[in-house]
């Protein structure tokens, strides 16, 4: 997170090279009609959209042809529905991908839009010889609402971790809406086959298996940034990050513990810190460790906002600071000992 708060501009490159926008698309007939077109208009040279229309039951098809007919940059193809086999997402990537003419992969779902006509221009300009993987920000669209405060912040904040991680050559996530690499690296790594039973990591999981110190470059600017459709409540948005933890036992060990350990200090030190208030004679100590932490947070936290254009949201910390790790805590016992399958919807 330090890294990301303090990070420089980086030289980038002016090539821009041809790319395939990659779209996986699940009854998504509403996102696809209001959200391609903002996809299909980007302001670059030369790219193609491929989307894998994957056995949807609502009019996505029919939305397609539609703007198939505008739009000759357009390519979709669709899966149909096998109820006695659920492929789930990683099938529809794969097609995606094999589908794509261009060695240069951009990812991003149907519920999300770019910030600007120079998204691709943005991402595209971290390609080098030597970088091969992009790591984009994905952000929420902002409502008036706590519970959209809560979800724009826990987003920021893990953004702001892991993009700090990759920008210490050690990176171990990324989100599949705003994702770039290239093409002959997915084919090389093959990474799907060995993770065909777990319903999500299509993002998480490539980058585990192929992402290095010296082959992962991060996209930080505003313009490169997407933005998606926001959870309609938090018992979807529960859903979606149970899901997304299944994934999180096959990081590397000491990622592993480092998310561990960092959410865990921090509830220790609430903990102990709210419970020396009740000694008068650890006061001045305990009011003191508090003020200088939440001072040294809200310094790294509005700078990390300032690069990720979220210059307000390092204020809500102080809200959300102590209550996320139980929140999501308490999720991860209930993958452990829930038996249910988390499928991609």
């Amino acid at each position: 997170m330090l890294k990301v708060a303090f990070v420089k501009p980086s030289v980038t490159s002016s090539h821009k090279p041809a790319l395939s926008v990659i779209i996986c698309a699940k009854n998504e007939a509403r996102n696809l009609k209001q959200f391609l077109p903002l996809i299909l208009k980007q302001d670059y040279p030369e790219f193609e959209v491929v989307v894998v229309n994957d056995a949807s039951s609502d009019d996505s098809d029919m939305i397609l042809a539609e703007l198939k007919k505008d739009y000759k940059n357009l390519y979709y193809t669709t899966i149909p529905e096998n109820k006695q086999f659920y492929q789930g997402k990683k099938l529809a990537l794969t097609l995606g991908v094999k589908a794509a003419k261009n060695e240069h992969l951009v990812f991003t779902d149907a519920d999300c839009y770019p910030e600007s006509d120079q998204w691709l221009k943005e991402l595209s300009s971290e390609f080098t010889d030597s970088k091969e993987i992009v790591i984009g920000y994905g952000r929420f669209e902002k409502k008036k609402s706590l519970f959209n405060l809560f979800l724009r912040y826990e987003t920021f904040f893990n953004t702001a971790q892991y993009m700090g991680f990759a920008l210490r050559k050690k990176p171990f996530m990324a989100v599949g809406r705003n994702l770039a690499y290239k093409k002959s690296l997915f084919q090389k790594s093959n990474v799907f086959r060995q993770y065909l039973n777990i319903a999500s990591g299509d993002d998480d999981l490539f980058i585990k298996e192929c992402a290095t110190e010296s082959n992962t470059s991060v996209a930080i600017s505003r313009y490169s940034q997407t933005i998606s459709v926001p959870p309609a409540d938090f018992g979807e948005w529960i859903t979606r990050k149970s899901r997304h933890l299944t994934t999180s036992k096959h990081y590397k060990f000491k990622i592993k513990w480092w998310l561990t350990l960092e959410p865990l200090s921090r509830q220790i030190f609430w903990v102990l810190g709210i419970c020396s208030l009740f000694f008068h004679i650890f006061v001045p100590v305990s009011l003191g460790l508090i003020l200088s932490r939440i001072i040294v947070q809200y310094i790294v936290l509005a700078k990390a906002g300032k690069a990720l254009s979220e210059e307000k949201l390092f204020i809500s910390s102080l809200l959300f600071d102590a209550v996320i790790p139980l929140i999501i805590g308490s999720v991860w016992l209930q993958n452990i000992f829930s038996a249910n399958k988390k499928k991609w919807k």
